[in-house]
């Protein structure tokens, strides 16, 4: 490893720290190098504050004059709701700046670094950027389609079921894989599941984790009922969280319902109908304007099934207890339409396995 790449690993890291926090701003670090040793670090904690740069630069002082600045994305070059980071660089008499990747904003691409490089700054692009584009991959999704990242999570038995012929399902993965889980919910800006999921089990849909920075974060809460079947007393209308609940439907909803659950505090969201369901397109098209970057599908299986089908969902993680239920009628994983012929089969790449408390996590793309 060269001390490049060592440098930039560490930004990374530092970067990963906001996970959950800047949206819908993309998570950045920054290190700051003279002489072989790191003088400074930063990274972005949450929208609106300090970006990675200049938190690196405070934390380097004057030993930042003549130094190299390492950092994960490419300098803003434009007022937003912090000042441009460029200028702070140059203020601080940064000689050399090394950047994993660069910002496909169409206000900043190229922007911050031919600035800087004309401002006599050595500029170095590409170090790790793969990585670097990684990590902040519903970031750049959105930025170039303007539609959420879907991830989809379920957790089944070996055999692949998420409940008993009886509809038992809680709980069949263990509490370390249930913590992972909640830690998906944080880092993701809203959580989907299907009217079905909330008839049956009353979730929650949050975190369940200790607020403020640090801790934990709670999605908002999407619900799709076409048919505005959410009962009044569902804990998603009366829990005290830090995120709203937003009811998906079409125009077919009664007038009296919307209104309803709107004294409640949910949001309804009345969207286009396709073959008497709500548009998932339409759906992921208003998410987007409404700046979710992110999507956690939970489920159930109908809900997986459909975003499946439509080959919405870019990341899945499923996690497998070490169980096996059978039985034709109890429920799989990923419901829906399906495919015919082999050759339809949706292809996972980029695969990992690993252990998580007595359960296993599989983890891909597609």
């Amino acid at each position: 490893m060269t001390p490049e790449t060592s440098y930039m690993k560490l930004a990374l890291s530092l970067a990963a720290r906001g996970a959950g926090w800047v949206s819908p701003n993309p998570m950045v670090g920054a290190v700051v190098v003279k002489d072989g040793q790191v003088v400074g670090r930063g990274y972005h904690r949450r929208a609106g504050a300090p970006h990675a740069e200049v938190e690196a630069l405070r934390s380097a002082g004057e030993a930042a004059r003549g130094a190299e600045l390492y950092v994960t994305l490419e300098p803003c070059n434009h007022q937003g709701k912090t000042p441009p980071c460029t200028q702070a660089i140059l203020a601080a008499g940064v000689r050399r700046v090394i950047i994993a990747a660069r910002d496909p904003n169409p206000q900043v691409t190229g922007g911050g670094a031919e600035f800087l490089a004309s401002q006599g700054v050595d500029i170095v692009m590409g170090v790790l950027e793969t990585e670097a584009r990684r990590l902040n991959e519903a970031w750049l999704h959105y930025v170039n389609t303007g539609r959420p990242w879907v991830v989809a999570k379920a957790a089944c038995s070996l055999d692949g079921k998420i409940a008993t012929v009886g509809g038992e399902s809680q709980w069949l993965t263990g509490e370390a894989a249930r913590a992972v889980g909640r830690r998906l919910r944080h880092r993701l800006d809203a959580i989907i599941v299907g009217i079905g999921t909330v008839l049956a089990d009353n979730p929650q849909l949050t975190t369940r984790r200790p607020r403020g920075q640090g801790a934990g974060r709670d999605p908002i809460r999407v619900v799709l009922d076409s048919r505005l079947r959410l009962p009044l007393t569902s804990r998603l209308l009366h829990l005290d969280s830090q995120a709203p609940t937003w009811v998906a439907t079409t125009s077919q909803a009664p007038p009296e319902t919307i209104r309803a659950l709107e004294t409640r505090g949910a949001q309804v969201l009345v969207l286009p109908a396709d073959a008497g369901r709500v548009s998932l397109a339409a759906l992921l098209e208003e998410l987007g304007t409404r700046q979710v970057q992110s999507l956690l599908v939970e489920g159930g299986a109908e809900t997986l099934g459909a975003f499946f089908d439509q080959k919405l969902v870019h990341q899945f993680n499923f996690f497998y207890a070490p169980k096996i239920l059978g039985g034709q009628r109890a429920p799989g994983m990923v419901g829906g339409h399906g495919i015919i012929h082999l050759g339809q089969a949706h292809i996972a790449k980029n695969l990992s396995v690993r252990r998580v408390g007595g359960d296993l996590l599989v983890s891909g793309y597609l």
